[in-house]
């Protein structure tokens, strides 16, 4: 099962089990007070994924470590590019 898979059926087992419980399907009697913090729950918990998304994103680009060698690699390649686009004619 792929990810994507896990996550939709996840979503859709909340996703009933909300439903169920905010449309009374299965006979019980919620207080108003849980009501009331159950009905814009889905909103509260989207909120909650991009805040927790936003946060991941935040700590990789800080953490995020430079490759020198690769970073020299590449240099040379473009200056060996360069030397050879100037044999051929180009000016830069």
């Amino acid at each position: 099962m792929t990810k994507l898979a896990q996550w939709l059926w996840a979503l859709a087992l909340l996703g009933s089990a909300w439903a169920a419980l905010t449309m009374g399907a299965l006979g019980l009697e919620l207080p108003s007070s849980c009501q009331e913090v159950l009905w814009p729950l889905p909103a509260y918990l989207l909120v909650s994924a991009g805040c927790y998304a936003l946060g991941t994103v935040g700590y990789r680009v800080a953490t995020f470590h430079d490759c020198e060698d690769a970073a020299r690699e590449l240099q040379s390649q473009i200056q060996e590019a360069r030397a050879d686009l100037a044999r051929r004619g180009m000016r830069f």
